[in-house]
């Protein structure tokens, strides 16, 4: 691989391209109505596993192209966070630690062939901004939990 490759590689793995974006308000509201959450910290996130045919049934035409294996949208409630800073802020740490931490579950969600994508809404609970480290720690906790719940691990008989 060479140098150029390499950094192409790198970059390509560490960006939030478009199709990560939780756009489309069907699947929003699917995600709220019928979606399960994990709780972490100061984030709760509510997530929803979507197969090709749930997909092609929340859409009247094709399903959009630039659909990627995981989406994902960051809310801040105002009732939460009053000023607009602190609530630009906290979107932007999120985001950030999510950017850095949703890897794993990606490759996980594109090798399985039951799973089309994986609809992710992250939510900001507490009523004080947080630190970098404390979000990127509850995101990294929120998004295991979400890995264990969608494949537990089998009980082994040195298990009791």
């Amino acid at each position: 691989m060479t140098d150029t490759e390499h950094l192409n590689h790198i970059a390509e793995r560490f960006t939030l391209r478009k199709s990560a974006k939780l756009r489309h308000r069907t699947l929003v509201q699917e995600l709220f109505q019928k979606g399960k959450s994990v709780y972490s910290g100061p984030l709760r996130v509510t997530f929803r596993i979507l197969s090709e045919d749930d997909l092609k049934g929340s859409f009247r035409e094709d399903v959009p192209d630039l659909m990627g294996p995981v989406q994902f949208m960051i809310t801040v409630p105002k009732k939460k966070r009053r000023h607009a800073v602190d609530r630009v802020l906290m979107r932007r740490r999120i985001r950030e630690a999510f950017r850095l931490q949703w890897h794993p579950l990606r490759e996980i969600i594109r090798q399985d062939p039951d799973i089309r994508t994986l609809s992710l809404a992250i939510v900001y609970m507490d009523t004080a901004n947080a630190g970098m480290d404390v979000i990127s720690s509850a995101v990294g906790s929120a998004l295991s939990k979400i890995r264990k719940k969608l494949y537990p691990q089998p009980k082994s008989d040195n298990d009791c």
